[in-house]
C-alpha cells in the first residue's frame, strides 16, 4: 500500500535571540559547520561561525516572508541588476535582525573581539560606485517596509577590483572576495538553467498557417542560482537576492585528459564559466565586448525563466503577469530582458506575438542612470546577430512595428525615425539597448527632478512626445540604516536621546531635531561625536596610505567614481593654489582634502588624473614649509567599509560635477545626513538639496545646465579662461612643467594641454566659482556656532532623501505593489 508524503511546511522552532542562545549557537556553528574545535579555532573561522549562527536565525525568518507572500495574493517585484555593492554583510545582518549588542556580547563572553572579527570580512563589492550600492539600498528597503521584493544578478567570483597604487598610478589586482568561501550563500542546484548561444533560428509552420520558430544548436552553459538572504531592519521579513553562477554543462572531456592534454581537456569548462568570473570585463576588444554581452544575456534569461517558472509553479497562469510581476531594470545593461521575455512568451509558451508583446510591456519598467548618450549601450548588429539570433530577429520585428507606428503619428518625418529607431545606421550598424528598455516598458524614470526633466527634453526628447505619460521622476535615496545607524553609532544614540528612535524607519521624523539645531549643548555634543569620527578616519588614513593627519581642522571630501564629468580635477586645482598660498606666506585655513574612487582599468584619462593627484599629494605632505597646515589624501580602493569610516567624519562634501551631467548622486545625501556641509553645484539631486536643506546652509556655485549648453554653443578655447587669473595660470603651468613629479613628465604635461585645450566639462570656466565657494565654507568653518548650526540643520532636513521613500514612489507610480510585512520578532523567538 503507497502512503503519500505529508508536504505540509512544518512549524519553526524560534532560535533563541539573547546572548546565551547565541553563544551556544556561535560554538554548535563551529563545530558542525566549520569543523573546528573552538581552542584552535583562528579569527576567520569565528567570523565564519558567527555568520553561520545569524543566518540561522535569518533563514527563518525567510521562510516565514516567503510562506507569508504565498499564502496571500501578493504582487511580486523583481529588481534587475548587473550591480550590488552590498559591502561587508555580518555587521548589517546583525543590526538589521536586532541582535548586534548581544552577538557583540556574546563573543566577548568566548574570549573573542567582535571588531577584530568582523574586520577579516571582506566586502562583496559587486559594483562600481552608485548604480550597485542603490540596487542594494532597494533590497535591503523592500525588506524592511515588507514589500515582496526580490533581487536577480550575476555571482560574480572576482568583484570590483582591488586598488593599488605603484608607486601614483592606479594598478587593479583581482578581487577574490570568494576565496575563503561564503557562509551567507545558499546554493540551489535544483534551479539551473541552460543559457544557449550562436546556434541558428529555425522556423515552424503550424497547422493553422501561423508561423513558429525555434533557436536550436549553438552551445549552452548552465546558470546555478545562489541565493543570499536580506534581511529588514528591525527582526521583519527576509527577502532573497539571487545571483547566478556559471556552469559548465561538462566539467571535461575525458579523451583529451587521457591523451595527456589537460588544458584542453578543461578548455570548454574554463571558457563557459568565464561568464561569472569578473565584473565588468574590459569591453575595449572584441573578446571583451562579447564577453560583456553574454554575461547580460546570461543572467537576464536565467532571472526571466525563474520568474517565469515560480509564476506557474504559485499556480499563475501568464495572463495574471502584469496583476501578480512587476520587472525592473536598472539602467540598460538588462535590457535584453525585453526581447528575452517576448522570446520565452513566444516559443516556449505558445503565445502569438501581439498578446506577448501586451504582457511583456505591461511587466517592464526601466530606470535610466545617465544622461550621457556615449555612456548608453549599444551593440553591433553583427555580433547581436551571432551570439542572439533569435534576439535579433525579434528586436527588428520590435523595432519594425514600433517605427510603422511612429509613422503614423508622424507621416514624412524621416529624422525623427533615425532618432528614434531601435537600430542606429550611422557608424556602423548598432542596436540602442536604451531604446529597446525605452518601448519595451510602460515607465520610463529618471533618478532626480533635474534629470528626469532632461530626459524629457534632451535624451529621451521623442520618445516623451510619443508617450509624456510614461516618464516619471524618482528621486534616490539612501538607507539610514548602514549610513547612519551602522556608519555613525554614536550620532545615531546622539540622536536618539534628543529625539527618540522613531526616525529610524522614518528619516522625515529627523525634523524634530530642527528646533534644536542652535543650542550649544547640543552643538557640543555634535562636535564630540565629529571628532571622534575623524580620529577613526585618521587611523584608516595611516594605515592605508602612512599619512599622519588633524583631526581638528576642515575635513574636505571627495569620494566617488572617477570620471571627468565629476571633475577631481576642479579640486586638485584648488589643492594646488592653496598649496602655493601657504608657501607665499598667506595664512590659508588648514584643511584635510580627501579623494577616494577608482577608475574603470580602461579609462586612461581618469588613471592619469589618479596619478596626478597622488604626485600632488606627494609633493604636499612632505613639504616641511606647509607641514600639517595642509595635507592631501587619496585613500586607496574605496569600498562600502571604507565609505562609512569616511562620511561621518566629513565636514565638506565635494559634490561638483558640471551641471547637466550628473544622473543624481547618492554620496551627496549620504554626507549631508552625517553633517557635512554640501559644496556643489546644481546638477542631480543637489538640486533638491538645496531645497531641502535651504540656501544658507550649502554652498552652490557654477554654472547651470542651460548656462553649461549655451558656453559650449560660444565655443570659447579653455585657455581664455586663464586671461587675468594669475593663480590659475600658474596652477596650470606647475601641472604642465612636471613641478610634482620627478619621472617622465609625459602625463602632467598632457594634462595641462587638456585643460587649456579640450576642458569639455568646463574645469577653468568654473574654477573662480569654485575657489570663491570655498572661501565661504572657509569663513562659516572660522565661525563654530554657525557651522555647526548649519550641520544639524543638514541633518534635521534630510528625511526626503530615505531610501524608503524611493521605495514608496517605485511602488506607488510604477509597480503598484503593496507590503505584507511579517510580525516583528521579539527576543528570545
Amino acid at each position: 500500500m503507497s502512503t503519500s508524503a505529508d508536504t505540509t511546511a512544518p512549524p519553526l522552532s524560534p532560535l533563541p535571540h539573547d546572548t546565551e542562545g547565541l553563544k551556544q549557537s556561535i560554538r554548535d556553528a563551529m563545530v558542525r559547520f566549520v569543523g573546528k574545535d573552538p581552542k584552535q579555532a583562528t579569527q576567520r573561522d569565528w567570523l565564519d561561525a558567527t555568520s553561520f549562527a545569524v543566518r540561522e536565525r535569518m533563514i527563518e525568518r525567510r521562510l516565514l516572508t516567503r510562506r507569508q507572500f504565498d499564502a496571500e495574493d501578493v504582487k511580486r517585484v523583481y529588481y534587475l541588476s548587473m550591480e550590488y555593492l552590498i559591502g561587508r554583510m555580518l555587521e548589517a545582518n546583525l543590526r538589521n535582525t536586532g541582535i548586534l549588542d548581544e552577538t557583540r556580547e556574546a563573543l566577548a563572553q568566548l574570549g573573542q573581539d567582535y571588531d577584530e572579527i568582523v574586520a577579516w570580512e571582506d566586502d562583496a563589492a559587486l559594483g562600481n560606485g552608485g548604480l550597485g550600492r542603490l540596487a542594494a539600498c532597494i533590497l535591503e528597503s523592500l525588506a524592511t517596509q515588507g514589500y515582496p521584493g526580490f533581487g536577480y544578478g550575476i555571482r560574480y567570483e572576482y568583484g570590483m577590483f582591488r586598488q593599488q597604487f605603484e608607486p601614483y598610478r592606479q594598478v587593479e589586482h583581482p578581487d577574490n572576495w570568494l576565496r575563503y568561501g561564503n557562509p551567507w550563500e545558499f546554493p540551489r542546484a535544483e534551479r539551473k538553467y541552460p543559457i544557449r548561444f550562436y546556434g541558428e533560428v529555425v522556423e515552424h509552420h503550424r497547422n493553422d498557417g501561423s508561423v513558429h520558430y525555434s533557436w536550436e544548436d549553438g552551445e549552452q552553459i548552465l546558470a546555478m542560482a545562489y541565493d543570499y538572504p536580506t534581511a529588514g531592519y528591525g527582526r521583519r521579513n527576509v527577502n532573497n537576492l539571487r545571483l547566478w553562477g556559471a556552469k559548465a554543462t561538462r566539467d571535461f572531456d575525458l579523451r583529451y585528459f587521457n591523451e595527456g592534454d589537460y588544458i584542453r581537456a578543461v578548455a570548454d569548462k574554463s571558457q563557459s564559466e568565464s561568464i561569472s568570473m569578473v565584473l565588468y570585463p574590459n569591453d575595449a576588444t572584441a573578446i571583451g565586448k562579447e564577453l560583456r554581452l553574454k554575461q547580460e544575456y546570461f543572467f537576464v534569461a536565467a532571472s526571466l525563466h525563474d520568474i517565469l517558472d515560480r509564476h506557474t509553479e504559485l499556480g499563475y497562469t501568464l495572463d495574471d503577469l502584469p496583476h501578480q510581476v512587476a520587472i525592473q531594470l536598472n539602467d540598460t545593461h538588462p535590457a535584453i530582458a525585453v526581447a528575452e521575455l517576448m522570446r520565452l512568451l513566444m516559443d516556449r509558451h505558445g503565445l502569438h506575438w501581439a498578446r506577448a508583446w501586451e504582457l511583456c510591456r505591461q511587466v517592464f519598467a526601466y530606470t535610466n542612470h545617465t544622461l550621457m548618450p556615449e555612456a548608453l549601450e549599444t551593440w553591433p548588429v553583427d555580433l547581436m546577430t551571432r551570439v542572439l539570433p533569435r534576439h535579433m530577429q525579434i528586436i527588428y520585428r520590435i523595432n519594425h512595428e514600433f517605427l510603422e507606428m511612429v509613422r503614423r503619428r508622424f507621416p514624412g518625418d524621416e529624422e525623427r525615425l533615425k532618432r528614434l529607431s531601435l537600430i542606429d545606421e550611422e557608424g556602423g550598424r548598432n542596436v540602442r539597448m536604451a531604446h529597446l528598455a525605452v518601448v519595451g516598458s510602460h515607465q520610463i524614470n529618471g533618478v532626480a527632478a533635474l534629470h528626469t526633466e532632461l530626459l524629457k527634453q534632451t535624451l529621451f526628447a521623442d520618445f516623451y512626445q510619443l508617450w509624456p505619460e510614461r516618464f516619471v521622476n524618482v528621486t534616490n535615496g539612501v538607507t539610514p540604516r548602514l549610513w547612519m545607524i551602522q556608519a555613525n553609532p554614536e550620532l545615531t544614540e546622539f540622536l536618539g536621546e534628543k529625539i527618540g528612535h522613531d526616525w529610524q524607519y522614518d528619516l522625515e521624523r529627523l525634523r524634530a531635531l530642527e528646533p534644536w539645531v542652535a543650542d550649544p549643548e547640543l552643538q557640543q555634543k555634535f562636535q564630540q561625536v565629529k571628532r571622534k569620527n575623524k580620529e577613526r578616519l585618521a587611523t584608516l588614513v595611516r594605515e592605508r596610505t602612512g599619512i599622519r593627519i588633524r583631526t581638528d581642522v576642515l575635513f574636505d571630501v571627495q569620494i566617488k567614481r572617477i570620471h571627468e564629468y565629476k571633475r577631481q580635477l576642479l579640486k586638485l586645482l584648488h589643492v594646488i593654489e592653496l598649496y602655493n598660498r601657504i608657501r607665499d606666506g598667506e595664512n590659508v585655513p588648514p584643511r584635510v582634502v580627501i579623494f577616494g574612487g577608482k577608475a574603470a582599468p580602461g579609462y586612461q584619462r581618469a588613471k592619469d588624473i589618479i596619478q596626478v593627484i597622488n604626485e600632488v599629494a606627494d609633493v604636499i605632505n612632505h613639504d616641511p614649509q606647509v607641514g600639517d597646515r595642509l595635507k592631501c589624501v587619496f585613500i586607496p580602493n574605496y569600498e562600502v567599509s571604507a565609505a562609512t569610516v569616511i562620511i561621518p567624519a566629513a565636514d565638506l562634501s565635494e559634490q561638483i560635477s558640471t551641471a547637466g551631467f550628473e544622473a543624481s548622486g547618492t554620496g551627496n545625501m549620504k554626507l549631508a545626513l552625517n553633517g557635512a556641509l554640501t559644496v556643489g553645484t546644481l546638477d542631480g539631486a543637489n538640486i533638491e538639496i538645496r531645497d531641502a536643506v535651504g540656501e544658507d546652509n550649502i554652498f552652490i556655485f557654477g554654472m547651470t545646465e542651460s548656462e553649461v549648453v549655451a558656453h559650449r554653443a560660444r565655443g570659447e578655447v579653455p585657455e581664455a579662461m586663464l586671461a587675468g587669473r594669475p593663480a590659475l595660470s600658474r596652477t596650470v603651468e606647475m601641472i604642465e612643467q612636471g613641478y610634482f613629479t620627478c619621472d617622465d613628465n609625459a602625463t602632467h604635461a598632457e594634462l595641462g594641454h587638456y585643460l587649456r585645450h579640450q576642458d569639455p566639462f568646463f574645469v577653468l570656466a568654473d574654477y573662480p566659482a569654485y575657489r570663491e565657494a570655498c572661501e565661504r565654507a572657509d569663513a562659516l568653518y572660522a565661525q563654530p556656532e554657525c557651522w555647526n548650526t548649519a550641520a544639524l540643520t543638514n541633518i534635521a532636513r534630510m528625511g526626503y532623501f530615505s531610501i524608503d521613500r524611493t521605495v514608496r514612489d517605485y511602488a506607488e507610480k510604477i509597480w503598484d505593489a503593496t507590503p505584507e510585512p511579517v510580525a516583528p520578532k521579539r527576543n528570545g523567538g
